[in-house]
């Protein structure tokens, strides 16, 4: 296959005005994080399939940018054509354009792929050398890229309510008020999740993903939901129009919004309240970070309102709803409502919380399965020691014949995933890595270049599932044979941080850039660290990574703060090119913590895990472990071999017995 770079750069030459760079983001109309086969541009020019990434192509250069999480892998699939940049290390991208390109240079962008945001960001830092970010008619890389995937009609189904414990009705209610606060008319949602979960709809548009590609806008009186029509059946038809959102085709978004800030944009049926005639004003809401170039220059600088979006908080609270507030009315014992009813500001829907943590029980019975079997064929395969033992003298392999490989493995574990209750599909593709593998943080086996198990190596896996009442993600490091001092006493760091971070305790108004030091630590301790973020938000069957909030040292955690009923992940690490990698990680909820004392009146918060599978007390080096934290172990391992017992059969809850036996310094 011939090079993109060369088919390109005559386009760049020969477009009017002459291009002198342009840019190909990872994210596709929508600013997603993970997009559609034909939607993968950056990797397409590049080669590079990490999900994070920026490419600038130059007429005499070509470089890349990626984060920490990537570095090493993107040192392996770009050729000697691209240049690695690394984020934070190296100058940012409008950085190096501002001081490497001519002064006037002309910078091509789709005006679709870009965020408002990051096309502030450029044109402030292109300013001082007058040089122009330029929107493009249409994507070079569409026109230059043979066999691009087809755009597939998946079905748009319907979430059902028992799943996501609030109605479209009410959820549209609670917006239009927030419209009213801001004094805004309508508001444009471009994020999939966003549009997924306010209509409570879901669909199969995005590997892993179940999001429907489309948009959504919401006035004071209407609402509207833009799709390819060809996803929408008759039934999906009938709820739309019974909760008074008219369809339009995906491709008319681009018009309604010029109707939109003319005032002209009348639907076929509107609500009942007279809400509008308490409004007088045109002003219209857009989320700056999710918003593309090419809508938003439709708007007039004094009729936009550039504020994060209502769903994005919304989404990780899930705060009740009336249509819960009467299902626990008539449902509930008196004692429960009661509390429920004084606790509603911070009670996240019963619904999405339940339901996430049954999907995680569930979850957490099928990697504990995945482990028993996993334990037992490297045993009998590879004469391993296993998970418990370590070897006494030489492994010698016993069956050459058969071999375990990083994607068979990974398959089998999808296969106990996909016996359980309402599963879906996977969240992400599994990362199943071996040894040196491991140290590459987000790692894809494939199945023709993947490795072989082996049980004088470590093996990391980082996996998550799609379940109809919850989206799940864990990661456990095990190893079947003799681990290094060093292993141990990086895992024992990794371990460490993972409980620390867990067992947090905080005052109301604490970012996520605050708490992540507390993972950090004891690696510091020791002179490590790790390249990538300790947490992130979780979707309620959505995107496995949910805004706004996150744990990280980044300086955008500082934004948000943490708050009752919110999901984030606890997962530090560690990654030693080219030996191994460690990491480890459950699902917390926030939750309010019972302090002596409540200083200045903040109220304090902790975390609840709601992940369960063991921690491999062979990779453990006890004498590292304070009591406390031998005491949470046990605490852990108790609830896990409990909570998991009604879903494994006599072999597993033997396994899991031992390998939840309680551990003490003297072991």
């Amino acid at each position: 296959m011939a090079d993109p770079l060369d088919a390109l750069r005559p386009l760049m030459a020969a477009h009017s005005p002459p291009l002198h760079a342009i840019l190909v983001p990872s994210e596709d109309n929508h600013q997603s994080e993970y997009v559609s086969e034909r939607d993968k541009r950056r990797q397409f020019v590049s080669g590079f399939t990490g999900s994070a990434g920026l490419a600038l192509i130059t007429m005499n250069e070509a470089l890349l940018w990626t984060d920490g999480r990537y570095f090493l892998q993107a040192t392996q699939q770009l050729s000697d054509r691209w240049k690695l940049m690394r984020i934070g290390e190296d100058p940012t991208v409008d950085t190096w354009i501002a001081d490497n390109l001519p002064s006037e240079a002309i910078v091509g962008i789709d005006p679709w792929c870009v965020s408002v945001d990051a096309a502030k960001r450029y044109e402030k830092a292109f300013s001082g050398k007058k040089q122009q970010l330029f929107q493009l008619s249409s994507n070079l890389v569409d026109e230059v890229w043979k066999g691009r995937p087809a755009a597939e009609a998946s079905p748009v189904m319907v979430h059902p309510l028992e799943f996501a414990g609030c109605s479209v009705q009410d959820k549209l209610k609670d917006l239009r008020e927030k419209l009213l606060d801001e004094n805004a008319y309508g508001i444009i949602f471009s994020s999939l999740d966003e549009v997924a979960w306010l209509y409570n709809i879901r669909g199969n548009d995005v590997a892993y993903c179940p999001v429907v590609h489309s948009y959504a806008i919401v006035t004071i009186d209407s609402a509207f939901f833009y799709v390819d029509k060809r996803k929408i059946s008759s039934e999906v038809q009938t709820y739309f129009s019974e909760n008074g959102i008219e369809i339009r085709d995906y491709s008319t978004v681009d018009s309604d919004v010029s109707l939109l800030v003319s005032g002209q944009l009348n639907a076929g049926s509107k609500t009942n309240d007279d809400t509008g005639k308490q409004l007088k004003s045109n002003k219209i809401w857009i989320d700056p970070s999710s918003c593309c170039l090419a809508l938003f220059a439709k708007l007039s600088a004094d009729q936009v309102f550039p504020q994060q979006s209502p769903l994005a908080l919304a989404k990780a609270l899930k705060v009740i709803c009336i249509y819960c507030f009467f299902f626990l009315l008539f449902h509930c014992p008196c004692q429960d409502f009661l509390y429920f009813f004084f606790n509603l500001n911070v009670m996240k829907n019963p619904a999405e919380l339940d339901g996430l943590k049954k999907a995680h029980v569930r979850d957490g019975a099928a990697v504990a399965q995945y482990l028993v079997w996993l334990d037992s064929k490297m045993q009998e395969l590879y004469g391993a020691s296993g998970y418990f033992n370590e070897p006494q003298g030489e492994q010698e392999r016993k069956s050459p014949d058969e071999k375990l490989t990083e994607v068979s493995v990974s398959d089998k574990l999808e296969g106990f995933r996909a016996k359980q209750e309402h599963f879906k599909g996977l969240s992400f593709p599994t990362i199943s890595s071996v040894g040196s593998n491991a140290a590459i943080i987000h790692y894809g086996p494939e199945p023709n270049t993947c490795a072989e198990l082996d049980p004088d190596k470590i093996y990391l896996f980082d996996s998550g599932a799609q379940y109809l009442d919850g989206t799940t993600d864990i990661t456990r490091t095990v190893h079947f044979g003799k681990p290094s001092q060093h292993e141990k006493s990086c895992y024992t760091a990794v371990l460490k941080g993972h409980i620390a971070l867990d067992s947090a305790v905080f005052p109301n108004g604490t970012t996520g850039f605050a708490l992540d030091v507390l993972a950090r630590t004891p690696l510091w301790k020791n002179g490590l660290d790790y390249r990538h973020g300790t947490g992130h938000g979780i979707g309620s069957f959505l995107f496995v990574h949910e805004g706004p909030h996150q744990i990280s040292y980044r300086p955008d955690a500082r934004n948000v703060p943490l708050q009752s009923s919110m999901t984030v992940t606890d997962e530090p690490g560690y990654y030693e090119d080219g030996n191994f990698g460690i990491r480890l990680e459950n699902v917390l909820v926030v939750k309010d913590a019972d302090t002596e004392f409540n200083f200045a009146g903040k109220g304090y918060l902790g975390f609840e895990h709601i992940t369960w599978a063991p921690y491999q007390k062979k990779l453990m080096d006890l004498t590292l472990l304070s009591p406390e934290e031998i005491e949470w172990v046990n605490s852990y391992h108790s609830d896990c071999r409990k909570i998991l017992a009604p879903y494994m059969n006599e072999k597993e809850m033997e396994w899991l017995n031992k390998a939840t036996e309680p551990i003490s310094n003297s072991a």
